[in-house]
């Protein structure tokens, strides 16, 4: 009995010292660039006000699907309590894919292609006492090549990430 005791302080000691530590977070990255897209997103923390970020994402709507792949530096500061809000900068690559419903054989304008961009960010996250962290997000992006015919697109967006 004593032995199953001190085994489950070990364990509940353990679990509290490894919520302490909390570097990583892992979730979805949920918004609408032209489309309502999904990402799949992961943070890694690097110091107590530096982190990098990782987005596997798609934006699909009536005429174009597209895939893309993020990466930015932010920069954390509280505001107070689990509050904090956040700035950053990176880029991407990805592909996509013009479809505006008229079959080829008709002189369809079918299209696809890769991109390249730069990104910034800035947003507000709350992080909970339980590993649980809601962000709230804008991402101006700049792309480089024929992707868009204006070459920006602002991305808002909503995340939700499990920290451990």
């Amino acid at each position: 009995m004593k032995k199953l005791l001190l085994t489950a302080l070990m364990l509940g000691g353990l679990a509290f010292s490894a919520q302490a530590q909390e570097k990583n977070a892992l979730g979805l990255r949920l918004g609408d660039n032209d489309g309502f897209g999904g990402e799949i997103s992961y943070q890694r923390k690097l110091s107590s006000n530096n982190r990098l970020e990782l987005d596997l994402g798609w934006r699909d709507s009536r005429n174009y699907d597209a895939i893309k792949l993020t990466g930015l530096y932010q920069w954390v500061w509280n505001i107070e309590g689990g509050f904090n809000w956040y700035a950053g900068v990176g880029g991407g690559l990805g592909s996509w894919e013009f479809n505006d419903g008229v079959p080829d054989y008709y002189d369809g304008n079918d299209d696809s292609g890769v991109f390249a961009f730069v990104a910034g960010d800035i947003g507000i996250e709350y992080n909970f006492d339980i590993p649980l962290q809601l962000s709230l997000d804008f991402r101006p992006e700049l792309y480089f090549n024929d992707f868009r015919d204006d070459n920006f697109a602002g991305d808002i967006a909503l995340g939700v990430r499990f920290k451990f």
